[in-house]
């Protein structure tokens, strides 16, 4: 049996067929039964020349089928969507042969259910069939309505439709968006969607977490919270960017600095473009930020506060490829160390004298993931040398120094940078997934971390080995640790600490 289109379902009344004659005497009664069956006969007739009339215009086949015989009446439109010839003859075997064999239990039962003299006799359903000549998988829509002789279904009028094409467009749509959340998930950058009127924030990609250190779970209500990450000198551009894009719908590309909840200072390059509605207004402002902090990265802060050697070791640098922000004076640059990008120090102690070693001990005190450069003039004393290692230096480099030597004592202390925020990110990601574990999960851990077993643990939290045994799988693959041991060291590496 072939189906129409879904249509809003109207408050029907199961019709009766035919109506009973009341008050009439056996004769009568034929009579008026055989009259009134021609009525509702002709009534069914016309309806189906109505529906027919509709369906043309709608691009629907109409049918009909006989509930006690089976008996089916198709168009040439409708034996098309089966795969069959205008001619081609239709049963109740066929219809149901080229059911898809997936969809055939769902059919069977609506057809069941619009039979059922308890129900409303409506038959609405969507389904797959393979074509009998052609071997063509086509949906259809179908939607009808059964009559009744008292408790008996003795007519059924339906329409149907071919909605393959709405079907496939409907799966594109599922597969694309499925592809944007792969490629959102997995991307290193951030994808993001604002409401342009309400500017509550509609979307955040998993990125968010690696570069602004926060949960991924909406970090922040609207755009005015997430403004609140950029540094302060940026926060006025990159609010008027947000209003270009979706003020003058154009898409605008800036970059600025942001600082995470753990006072790291971070590059972001923005790009912001309008999802614009019919008349051309914003709807929705999307999105994608890019850590560019690596790009950048190459940033050497030189604090000398002498004017000719300051400019010559900026020439030198330069020349190797950095870019230099000079200091003429270590209070200058102790002011701003905690909040400045990615970089490497080089400080001349020569012109800042034992102020240029209490630089190094304050950077090491306030934790400023900086690595430093000492140019000393220590003379080949070994002391000396040991001495301003001992105050936190990277390096040491005797004056004068060799141009190559300099350049190639800021690129190792670059290296071992990038090998610490490599580090970072990773404990903080740590960090960010050990707070969302479940009171039972941080119990297991607690456990694992102290040397516990997966019975010695049961026995403590009143569960069974093979309990702790799925907590713990849980926990290894939310923190991707491979073995035991990693994921221990993970925990520790993330500040873990049984108990707390």
């Amino acid at each position: 049996m072939a189906m129409p289109t879904r249509r809003p379902r109207a408050a029907q009344q199961r019709a009766d067929y035919p109506p009973r004659a009341v008050g009439a005497g056996a004769g009568g009664w034929n009579e008026a039964l055989a009259g009134r069956r021609l009525a509702r006969a002709d009534e069914i007739h016309k309806g189906q020349a109505t529906l027919r009339i509709a369906c043309d215009l709608a691009g629907l086949s109409p049918y009909t089928w006989d509930p006690q015989t089976n008996r089916l009446e198709w168009d040439g439109r409708l034996k098309a969507m089966w795969g069959l010839p205008p001619d081609a003859e239709i049963d109740y075997d066929i219809w149901r042969g080229a059911v898809h064999p997936e969809d055939l239990a769902r059919v069977d039962a609506a057809v069941a259910g619009c039979v059922d003299p308890a129900g409303d006799g409506v038959y609405d359903i969507e389904y797959r069939v393979i074509g009998i000549t052609d071997g063509v998988q086509r949906w259809i829509a179908s939607y009808g309505q059964t009559f009744f002789e008292g408790e008996r279904p003795v007519a059924f009028v339906g329409a149907a439709q071919d909605i393959t094409e709405r079907k496939r467009a409907e799966q594109a749509s599922r597969d694309s968006e499925r592809r944007f959340r792969m490629f959102a998930e997995n991307s290193s950058n951030v994808l993001w969607m604002i409401n342009a009127k309400t500017g509550a924030i509609e979307y955040m990609s998993h990125a968010v977490e690696r570069v602004w250190g926060v949960a991924s779970e909406r970090p922040w209500p609207d755009l005015s919270a997430w403004l609140e990450t950029a540094h302060p000198e940026d926060r006025a551009a990159a609010q008027a960017m947000f209003d270009r894009s979706r003020d003058e719908g154009h898409t605008v590309s800036w970059q600025y600095r942001i600082i995470r909840p753990d006072g790291a200072v971070r590059s972001v390059h923005n790009v912001a473009f309008p999802v614009l509605e019919e008349d051309g207004r914003a709807r929705s402002i999307g999105g994608i930020a890019q850590d560019v902090t690596r790009e950048t990265g190459l940033l050497v802060y030189l604090v000398d506060a002498d004017r000719t050697s300051r400019q010559r070791t900026t020439d030198v640098l330069e020349n190797g490829g950095f870019a230099v922000k000079p200091f003429a004076t270590g209070r200058a640059f102790l002011d701003v160390a905690n909040v400045l990008e990615p970089g490497c120090v080089v400080l001349d102690t020569r012109s800042l004298g034992a102020g240029g070693l209490a630089i190094c001990m304050q950077l090491r005190r306030d934790r400023v993931g900086l690595p430093v450069i000492v140019l000393d003039d220590h003379g080949g004393d070994v002391e000396r040398a040991v001495q301003v290692m001992k105050a936190g230096a990277a390096d040491v480099l005797q004056t004068p120094y060799r141009n190559e030597a300099l350049v190639a004592a800021v690129s190792s202390g670059f290296g071992a940078l990038r090998s610490s925020i490599r580090q970072d990110k990773t404990a903080e990601q740590a960090r960010l997934r050990l707070a969302d574990l479940s009171l039972r999960e941080r119990e297991v851990l607690d456990g694992l971390v102290a040397g516990g077993t997966n019975k010695t643990i049961a026995r403590g939290l009143g569960i069974s080995p093979r309990t702790v045994e799925s907590h713990r799988g849980r926990l290894m693959e939310r923190l991707g640790a491979q073995t035991l041991p990693d994921l221990v060291l993970m925990a520790a590496a993330a500040g873990f600490r049984p108990g707390l």
